[in-house]
């Protein structure tokens, strides 16, 4: 199961999701001026605390990636959220298009499974 997907298209930007995802999407906004953003909230999957923002997706589709190869897009993805992978986001799956390719498939890759890693779990080996 997916975690809720607070998306925005067009610069409409609701207030869904806790204080992280609404910087998330704050800071990709203000960066990359997308045409269509999803932030996607899989910390639940990821066996944290209740409410912990720890793990989520993001498809950002942007003028600003035309040209670029996916290595670089993912770069300015994450020079706008530098401050958040350095702290309390621990996993960002991206997915980062222009508006043509958005056009061309306006489907969002799906979320990748967890594959455990709990620090409540004792690991055998």
């Amino acid at each position: 199961m997916r975690g809720p997907l607070l998306a925005a298209a067009g610069g409409a930007m609701g207030g869904a999701g806790g204080p992280l995802a609404r910087t998330i999407r704050a800071k990709l906004t203000a960066a990359l001026q997308p045409t269509h953003l999803e932030v996607r909230d899989d910390s639940p999957q990821h066996g944290g605390p209740p409410g912990a923002e720890t793990h989520f997706g993001v498809l950002v589709v942007s003028v600003r990636f035309a040209g670029l190869p996916p290595l670089q897009r993912h770069r300015l993805v994450h020079e706008a959220l530098r401050a958040e992978l350095a702290g309390p986001l621990h996993a960002l799956q991206v997915t980062a298009r222009t508006p043509e390719q958005w056009q061309s498939d306006p489907r969002a890759p799906p979320a990748p499974p967890c594959l455990g890693g709990s620090k409540r779990e004792q690991r055998r080996g």
